[in-house]
């Protein structure tokens, strides 16, 4: 089992849970490729939505992946990969500030440069903190 954090706006990211599926770098099958069923999903918003760009910092969802399958979706001139997501129901957004210091992903000066790539493996006490928190709250 591995844990991975993925970089997504809260918008997106509530149309994915709603939708129970998993959607990455703005629809790429390279991220999907590399989860495997059993694997978690955890969701950072740097923002609200695209459009508006507000900021948020926060965990958002999480999940477990459901299967082995990418599919392909159409929506028109859009064609976005995406994986089935069994969400936590009850997981609470939580801000990312109280954990900065804790969590390893944090550690380094500069530790925000590294979500720019949008899908990150997270270390084992790093998916215990932040699945405590969401759970805790």
């Amino acid at each position: 089992m591995s844990a991975w954090l993925g970089v997504v706006s809260r918008d997106h990211v509530r149309r994915g849970v709603e939708n129970g599926i998993a959607q990455i770098g703005h629809g790429e099958r390279t991220g999907l490729a590399r989860m495997k069923r059993g694997d978690w999903l955890i969701y950072y918003s740097p923002s609200s939505s695209l459009e508006n760009n507000e900021p948020l910092q926060s965990f958002t969802a999480i999940g477990v992946v459901a299967d082995d399958e990418i599919c392909q979706a159409d929506e028109g001139g859009f064609k976005p990969w995406r994986r089935r997501v069994n969400y936590v129901t009850n997981a609470t957004e939580t801000p990312i500030r109280p954990l900065i210091g804790i969590l390893v992903m944090t550690s380094t000066p500069n530790w925000g440069y590294q979500l720019r790539r949008g899908l990150l493996m997270l270390s084992d006490a790093d998916f215990t903190i932040i699945q405590g928190a969401m759970n805790d709250r």
